[in-house]
């Protein structure tokens, strides 16, 4: 196999392991895609999971973060229709990336916190859902799942670096999900299978090769690679095993999607309730969903201008009138979401209480530019919420240590993410 190729398929190596990862322990329930390999049987563990809901236009800082600190804000102008949610939710502000600068081109950055700037972008690193479904992500038929409005953009990267391109469309989300696919169909997807395997054994030779030739430190860098391919060749052979398994079966029709592409609102909603779907039938447990940012006027009324043009408002009176209607409604269908996961009952909870699901941007202020004091919304997980977290808005407080707090809660035993110095004080679980 030639240089070429073999670059190629590191590029679409998989984000999973089922031992250790750099600086990560995982506790013995996470060890249960071994026991299948062994013929064990495997305990039963409680899902812990993780949502990523990212805007690229940020959100109004003043009406999205209450005036005080504490357990007793009073709610601001976006959180005054989640007060049913109160207890269920926590706000941060003051809280962003370290050395992530460079407007919208910071959104690379959004869940990997590698450092970049507008002229310059570092080497990206993984993003935490794939870090989680590296780790974690064996026990589901889809390990992880990166959705998005359009474009195809998203937050989620590879180890390598890579974005992982979204699925935009909630009709062909439910047909992955749930529509049994044709013996032919599962055919091919076992064949592909194998042939990857095939495919991962010359490579494993190739490797074997340049490992005699190289120095220390570019020895551990192949060994690194050679580790991720054998993560490979087990993930294809359980992706043959995923194949004859039947797909849950739900009384919902198919979806069809919005054709409007202004209908901002309406688009995130049908997408969060295919995420729902996916959270309770445990078809995956890490998901990335980028909302983006539209150009478009939303079907909104009072609104006849431009998403993206009232984000950059100048302060104007009328462009923030118009752009709280847009940004209430989306932090409105947020709550929404919410809702529905604390009606799907889990054992002697909720999905909720066992999901961990983040609302952010890379915008701490859409109109400067600003990636300072990005928005944050935190809800669900088994952490105890309640708080508005206010951290200093001139230093800022790393928003890695946020997802510290996270990987830990979710099953992942890492003192460290990206620029993080720790978790997050304030955010403890229950």
């Amino acid at each position: 196999m030639n240089r070429h190729a073999r670059f190629d398929f590191q590029r679409a190596l998989p984000r999973r392991t089922v031992l250790k990862g750099s600086g990560v322990a995982l506790a013995v329930p996470w060890l249960s895609a071994m026991h299948a390999a062994f013929g064990e049987t495997a305990a039963p563990t409680t899902p812990r999971r993780f949502v990523a809901m990212t805007l690229g236009l940020g959100l109004v800082g003043e009406n999205l973060n209450p005036a005080t600190a504490g357990r007793d804000y009073k709610p601001s102008r976006y959180l005054e229709a989640l007060q049913d949610l109160r207890d269920r939710f926590t706000i941060v502000s003051g809280a962003s990336h370290p050395n992530v600068s460079g407007g919208h081109r910071a959104e690379a950055s959004l869940l990997t916190a590698a450092p970049m700037t507008a002229s310059v972008q570092s080497r990206n690193t993984v993003s935490i859902d794939q870090l989680l479904a590296k780790h974690l992500g064996g026990e589901t038929r889809f390990p992880s799942l990166v959705l998005g409005l359009a474009g195809g953009n998203s937050p989620s990267y590879t180890e390598q670096g890579s974005m992982i391109p979204a699925e935009d469309s909630p009709a062909r989300l439910f047909t992955r999900l749930f529509v049994a696919d044709s013996p032919e169909e599962r055919k091919r997807q076992a064949e592909r299978a194998r042939q990857g395997q095939s495919i991962m054994d010359l490579v494993a030779d190739d490797t074997k090769t340049l490992e005699r030739e190289l120095g220390v430190g570019d020895r551990n860098r192949l060994d690194a690679y050679f580790t991720s391919v054998r993560e490979l060749e087990k993930r294809l052979v359980e992706s043959e095993a995923w194949v004859n398994r039947p797909k849950p079966k739900i009384d919902i029709m198919k979806p069809v999607d919005i054709g409007n592409p202004n209908d901002f609102v309406g688009r995130q909603r049908l997408m969060s309730d295919m995420v729902r779907l996916a959270l309770v039938t445990d078809s995956s447990r890490f998901i990335t969903f980028h909302l983006g940012g539209g150009g478009g006027v939303l079907p909104i009324k009072g609104v006849d201008e431009g998403y993206h043009s009232l984000s950059h408002h100048g302060r104007d009176e009328e462009k923030l009138a118009q752009l709280a209607l847009v940004e209430t409604e989306i932090v409105k269908a947020w709550g929404d979401f919410l809702r529905g996961l604390m009606a799907a009952e889990e054992g002697e909870g909720s999905v909720l209480e066992r999901t961990a699901v983040l609302l952010t941007s890379n915008l701490g202020n859409a109109s400067s530019h600003d990636n300072r004091n990005m928005p944050v919304l935190l809800a669900g997980g088994g952490f105890k919420h309640g708080s508005h977290l206010a951290f200093d808005h001139e230093k800022n407080h790393p928003l890695p240590n946020l997802f510290v707090s996270v990987l830990r809660q979710t099953g992942l035993e890492t003192d460290a993410f990206a620029t993080s110095t720790g978790t997050m004080p304030g955010l403890e679980p229950t």
